[in-house]
């Protein structure tokens, strides 16, 4: 089940409140402060707007993990844009 307004999702949100005060853990308070901080405002958002930015953190993580495995290389700056452009081209084309 999905919250579906906003009024829904405080529902949700007390459930999960209550639920972790109930098991009273490290583990579960360190989750949903984790929770709290982390997605809660982006949840409200998509609930709100219908948009995420999944597709630019995709991007950036795939960025990331190909100047990752660049440093290995004797690959210097310059060359850096057009791997990524690369990699992102044949992964577009597959």
């Amino acid at each position: 089940m999905h919250a579906t307004d906003l009024a829904d999702l405080t529902q949700r949100r007390q459930l999960f409140h209550d639920a972790v005060t109930v098991a009273a853990t490290l583990e579960t308070h360190r989750a949903y402060r984790d929770h709290h901080h982390l997605v809660a405002r982006a949840v409200e958002v998509l609930i709100v707007v219908g948009v995420t930015n999944a597709r630019t953190e995709a991007a950036n993580t795939s960025i990331k993990n190909i100047k990752r495995t660049g440093r290995a290389d004797t690959a210097t700056p310059p060359t850096t844009r057009p791997r990524i452009l690369l990699a992102s081209a044949a992964r577009t084309a597959a």
